[in-house]
């Protein structure tokens, strides 16, 4: 897939202020400083069109970026272990609910998380969550270009196992690399054979 356009739309506190429903939807989320931002720059080839920050916890609101005049990238707040209050969490985990459980647009979530990592709890509970909502989603494993190719290997195989085990099933595991552009063609692809299927 080619993106040749892609333009920044509105950010939204709520569901009711996100842009009127129609165009599909494919949104990005993942704990607090998991580079989603990065990984939305790297993929629309803009480098300052999503907010980079080093401060975990930088997007409060609903970003829609409008791709190609035909479908949208949605930068979801993190969750996680940003420094906010517990009424602002609590307020940004009822946005990010509200928006996937009733936003009848979104055709897929990228959930971001750190391939250097084990799994973390936030990032199962929020597996657990999707998986019981029914919602599709796919697995980016970011920051790849900071482990050797058989750290990778071993830490995907490790995510695989832990999720099997948890959930008896695993979601599609993508590598990628915001610096290197490593899975951006495969990442696209899976937006591409969505759009297509409409």
């Amino acid at each position: 897939m080619n993106i040749n356009s892609v333009k920044f739309i509105k950010s939204s506190a709520t569901l009711k202020q996100c842009p009127p429903a129609g165009l599909p939807e494919f949104a990005f989320i993942g704990r607090s400083n998991v580079g989603k931002s990065s990984l939305i720059n790297m993929l629309t080839g803009r480098k300052g069109l999503a907010k980079v920050s080093g401060t975990p916890g930088k997007t409060r609101l609903i970003n829609h970026f409008l791709v190609n005049d035909s479908w949208y990238i949605v930068d979801l707040p993190g969750y996680g272990f940003a420094k906010i209050s517990r009424e602002e969490r609590t307020r940004l985990a009822g946005m990010i609910e509200e928006y996937l459980l009733n936003r009848r647009t979104v055709k897929l979530i990228f959930l971001l998380v750190d391939s250097r990592l084990e799994p973390q709890k936030s990032d199962l509970d929020f597996i657990a969550g999707l998986f019981r909502l029914d919602l599709p989603f796919l697995i980016l494993l970011t920051k790849s270009d900071k482990l050797t190719r058989n750290e990778l290997s071993r830490n995907t195989g490790k995510y695989q196992e832990t999720l099997e085990g948890y959930f008896s099933r695993c979601p599609v595991l993508i590598p990628c690399s915001s610096r290197t552009g490593f899975g951006k063609e495969r990442i696209l692809g899976e937006t591409e054979e969505l759009l297509k299927e409409m």
